[in-house]
This record gives structure tokens, sequence and C-alpha cells, in this order.
């Protein structure tokens, strides 16, 4: 029977190794008794040189025990001789699924290569100290099974430090798998972690799993936990200590051998003070901590990530952005950047599409950028008749605050962040200063 294969021959299983290793092959059909060594000793050596290149092993002495070894020695399937005439469809139907497992495997192989690629530590853009630091740690750290806390403000790339983590640890070839704890509603959130069983409640109509069982033997990131209820965070904490938990639903135990990365953009510490986070679970995740840097704390990098977003503009929006210009970079290593990289980003996109082609000047920065900084502290001098000191350090304060406020489009969070306050610090402060915002006046 003929389906359109071109089929290359040899006598043993020598001549079948120089096959193997001189051209590309599909698949590859050997007996289990030939010359030389066997066919299960060859589908070892085979997969030695080419891990993804699915064997099939023939042969006319068929038994359990033997079919169990052909699988172990890694056979995509065992078969036995003879091939009898109704048999040719199924052996023909054999030959397409192993060229298609073995296909899907390369391809999936070649896939986490990139990512591999991807999140090499060198394809991190940043040469600034405080980013070196960070990159350091998550080296040492990324090829253990220790739980890891990342932390620091909306839009530093927690992110992508966690898929450095973990495509840099030996879990890589697994899943790596991201939930928002913030992004899903409490009430669908256990079920997402932890999934559930048929009838657990209204709508459950059928066995769903849960992420943590989707990461078994690799990693998953819960992203913003500070976001994630109480009653939930008590779930977690078994997981942790014991990596085990039950379905919704269920009485049954599933273990997981899985890493936990979290991160969020709050302050655990303060959380806890408030009785919104448990400290135990705190300090079960806080094994390594590492804290992502503001961007305003990497300021000689704004240049190389200003330079590959445009890059990568170009290539998404058809676009001819070749420079900008001394004075518009200058103003954009200047800012504050409350929204972090992820802000830096959106802009740099925004003035791609709308700029098309050449050099990207100081017109076209928003008009943030074009504002006059009010004159600071450094600047103050004490006249003759001398100041009140404590009107002089208020004013100072208020006007502090207010504009860390109005750079976050009034998140506390992110302001407090910005002042290095505690958040309950700095409500306080707001609410004894009064200080509201102007459309509220």
């Amino acid at each position: 029977m003929r389906v359109g294969h071109n089929v290359l021959m040899a006598r043993d299983a020598g001549e079948a190794m120089g096959i193997v290793s001189s051209q590309p092959v599909d698949l590859v059909l050997c007996d289990v008794k030939m010359p030389g060594i066997n066919g299960l000793e060859l589908v070892r050596q085979i997969h030695e040189v080419e891990p993804d290149l699915p064997c099939i092993v023939i042969t006319g002495y068929s038994s359990a025990e033997n079919s169990v070894e052909a699988l172990r020695a890694g056979a995509f399937w065992y078969l036995e001789k003879p091939f009898e005439q109704e048999r040719l469809d199924v052996v023909r139907r054999l030959v397409e699924q192993a060229i298609e497992h073995g296909r899907l495997k390369a391809e999936n192989r070649a896939l986490h290569s990139q990512l591999r690629a991807r999140y090499k530590f060198d394809s991190i853009i940043g040469k600034s100290a405080a980013l070196q630091r960070v990159l350091s740690v998550v080296e040492k750290v990324a090829d253990t099974n220790s739980t890891v806390l990342i932390t620091g403000e909306s839009g530093t790339g927690k992110e992508l430090i966690a898929r450095a983590l973990h495509y840099n640890s030996s879990r890589a070839d697994r899943m790596l798998v991201t939930v928002n704890c913030g992004a899903i509603p409490e009430e669908l959130l256990e079920s997402e972690l932890f999934g559930h069983v048929k009838g657990a409640f209204t709508n459950a109509v059928h066995h769903r799993e849960g992420r943590f069982a989707v990461a078994d033997g690799g990693t998953i990131f819960l992203d913003e936990i500070g976001d994630m209820s109480p009653k939930l965070q008590v779930k977690l904490l078994r997981v942790l200590q014991d990596r085990t938990f039950e379905p919704v639903g269920s009485s049954k135990t599933i273990r997981v051998d899985v890493r936990v990365i979290a991160a969020t953009n709050q302050h655990l510490e303060t959380l806890i003070e408030e009785r919104r986070f448990r400290e135990d679970l705190y300090y079960r995740l806080n094994v390594l901590p590492i804290e992502a840097p503001p961007l305003r704390h990497r300021a000689e990098d704004i240049p190389l990530l200003v330079n590959h977003f445009i890059d990568i503009a170009n290539q998404d929006k058809g676009t001819r952005i070749d420079s900008v210009c001394e004075e518009a970079m200058k103003l954009l290593a200047d800012y504050p950047w409350p929204g972090n990289v992820r802000e830096l980003e959106n802009l740099v996109e925004r003035v791609v599409i709308l700029r098309r082609e050449g050099e990207i000047d100081l017109s076209d920065l928003p008009d943030q950028f074009h504002r006059t900084p009010g004159p600071g502290p450094a600047v103050m001098r004490v006249p003759p008749s001398g100041i009140d000191f404590n009107e002089v350090v208020g004013d100072l304060e208020s006007d502090l605050i207010l504009q860390a406020l109005e750079l976050t489009h009034w998140n506390k969070n992110r302001a407090a962040q910005l002042l290095g306050l505690n958040r309950t610090t700095l409500l306080e402060k707001i609410k004894k200063k009064g200080i509201e915002p102007a459309s509220d006046s």
C-alpha cells in the first residue's frame, strides 16, 4: 500500500543510526530482532540524539511484557507481525499519528527554546544598577523550588521577572500558569485555582481542573496576591505548606508538585496591620523576596527602553521612526513615570503612531512633559525676618502629597509608593490636611 512517504531502508541498527544522524527523518519503524543490537536498544540510542523522533517497534513475538518494555524504551507504539490486509489501514493511521506526534513534540520543544531565549537575563532591557541587582538575585534563585514574592509598583515588570524565573529553571519544559487574583471575582477564584466537581455549585455542569493542577510539575504565578480574600488565603496557605488541596465540592485530596511565584503592588505589611492579609501567609510567600525597581530609579535605562519600544512599534505598525531628538529624550528621562515601564511603552506606541516617520521631537510629547516644575526645597532661603518653620514644612508636605496624587491620578497606593510612605500614613495626612481633588471642590 503506497501512501506517499519516502522510505529509507537500513540493514541493521548501525546503518539506521547513520541515516538518522545524517538527514531529517520523520519516523522510524524497526523490528525487535535484527543483526547486532535489538530494536529496543536502537530506540534508546535514537532518542539520545533525536529525542522527538517517533519510533514504532515491530515484532512477531507479542506479549504484554514486551509491549511495556517497548514503551519504556521510548517507542511510540508496538506492532505485531504479520500485517494482514484488514490491518493495513490501522498501520497507516498509526504511522500518520506517530509522525504528527513527533512534529508536535518538535514544535513544542522549539517554542520552549524560543521562550527561554526571550526570557534570558540578557534579553531584559536595562543596564542600571537597580535592575542589575534584581537580575543577579533572579539568576541565583531561578533554578530552585523556593517560593518567590515579587513586589513593586504597577508597570515595573513583575510578570517579566516571574517568566525569567520560570524559563531559567529546570521546570522550563513544563507549564507556567498565570492567574491575576485581582481580575477574577472572589466567588470564581477558588474554582479557578483549585477546580471543582460536577454539581459543586449552580452551573457546575461538569468537572473542571484548577490552575494548580494544570501547573503540576511547573510554576504558578499568582499576580495581585494582595487582592485575594481571607477565605482563599487560608486555602492557599495549605497549598504552600504541603502542596495539597481539594477541588470545590470534593473531599478528594490532590497533591501537586508546583513552584509558587506571587506578586503584588501593595504593601502587604500594611494590609496585615489592617487585618486584610494573613501574617502567616505573608511569611510563607516571602521566602525569596524580589523588589522590582520603579522606572524613576532606572533613568539611565529609559533611552534603551524607548529605542526598544520604537523598534517593536515600527515592526507592528509599519511606521518608520528612526530616532528621538536629544531634548525630547532628556524630558523622557527626567519624567517620574508613575505608570513605570508600561506607561512608557504605551506612550512610545502612541507617539510612533501619530508621528509615523522620521524623528520624534519635543512637539510630539504630551502636555505633561512641557510643564515647568515649581521651585523645590533646594531654592528655599530663610529671610532675615525669620519663618514659621512648621507652616513652611506643612505647606511643602501638602504640595508634595498633591503632586504625587495628581501624577498617579489619585491612586493612593501608587502615590504612597512615590513618596516612600505607608498607605495608612498617607491616608492620615490627606485626611488631616483636607486634601481633595480640584474637581471635587
